[in-house]
């Protein structure tokens, strides 16, 4: 009878264990293919949208991966980025750390298809990390499998923002720093800088690399190009005035990146800090040499930044609109 009972509490004791393990796990929830049941064309609509919308405006993919870093480094992959300013919120896109991002009015575009063939079922959330992973895709990055079941954020979090994305001019401890903290090591992080292959940088955020003077650790010839892309030490922040951080390759994800950092060519002070820095460099002189040692790297960092903290089960909400906390 004793030995009976002591099994019955092992097996009760383990269950319990078990279930608190779960409770407890910010990844638990989500998996491949979420939405088999519920809405089976879910991530082909995603994915279709995102084609069409890159088809006509090229720099979406862009944004979409700017979009899932700057969402879930916020506490959560939890659509919160793509809250506006309303009844009490305010939005995250409000900060400093959000300067120059855009086209948030296309993710209404793909929620508005998707909620037309499934209605309150798919969330912003994955919309974001969904849209990510297309858009890599489509600026010649690799295939990503990532997990859905994301659930959306009721609140924003504008005040958490400057503490947790790293800014273009921190030292490398802090930007390192920043990324373990959510379990993305120092590989990782080189690789996903790495994103700043693609894309291009206002002019506000190179102007202190080059006046009053040049940062010495800028190749002399590409220092006098930027000066032409931004002649003013005080630019305005509404001019469209800015440089590609990548001119050989401007819209592909690739490894030229790591390439030009070895040239002193890195467009931001963060970027070129990958060389100096003797944790980070190494991975630079890899990622250089093998595009695809880089494209691994940079997926496994991606599928590790989307399934940062995220809501899932009962919390949170499946918003209508992703601009809007749903009305009771």
């Amino acid at each position: 009878m004793a030995i009976k009972r002591h099994h019955c509490c092992s097996s009760f004791i383990f269950l319990l264990l078990s279930l608190l393990l779960h409770f407890y796990s910010g990844k638990s929830d989500l998996q491949l293919n979420y939405y088999a049941q519920s809405c089976p064309n879910a991530e082909e609509i995603i994915k279709q949208e995102v084609i069409k919308l890159y088809n006509k405006h090229g720099n979406t993919a862009v944004s979409w991966v700017r979009n899932l870093f700057h969402d879930c480094m916020v506490k959560s992959c939890d659509a919160s980025l793509l809250l506006e300013t309303v009844n009490g919120i305010e939005s995250e896109q409000k900060s400093e750390r959000s300067f120059g991002m855009r086209n948030f009015k296309y993710v209404k575009t793909i929620k508005e298809a998707l909620e037309k063939e499934c209605p309150m079922t798919v969330s912003c959330a994955d919309i974001v990390s969904l849209s990510a992973r297309d858009g890599i895709v489509l600026l010649g990055g690799p295939r990503i499998e990532m997990k859905t079941g994301r659930r959306d954020s009721k609140e924003s979090y504008l005040t958490d923002v400057e503490n947790t994305i790293p800014n273009h001019n921190d030292a490398m401890e802090l930007v390192l720093s920043r990324f373990q903290s959510i379990g993305i090591d120092t590989q990782g992080t080189v690789a996903l800088l790495g994103a700043h292959s693609v894309g291009r940088v206002h002019c506000v955020n190179l102007v202190h690399r080059l006046y009053p003077t040049v940062d010495p650790t800028l190749d002399p010839d590409y220092a006098e190009y930027l000066k032409g892309r931004c002649p003013s030490p005080d630019p305005d922040p509404e001019a469209v005035l800015y440089s590609r951080n990548d001119r050989e390759t401007p819209m592909i994800l690739d490894n030229m990146y790591y390439n030009n950092l070895l040239k002193n060519k890195g467009l931001l002070l963060i970027d070129q800090q990958l060389t100096s820095d003797p944790t980070t460099s190494p991975f630079v002189e890899k990622m250089a040499a093998d595009n695809g040692y880089f494209h691994d790297q940079f997926a496994t960092a991606v599928r590790l930044l989307s399934e940062n903290n995220p809501l899932t089960g009962d919390q949170g909400e499946i918003r209508k609109d992703c601009r809007y906390v749903n009305s009771d």
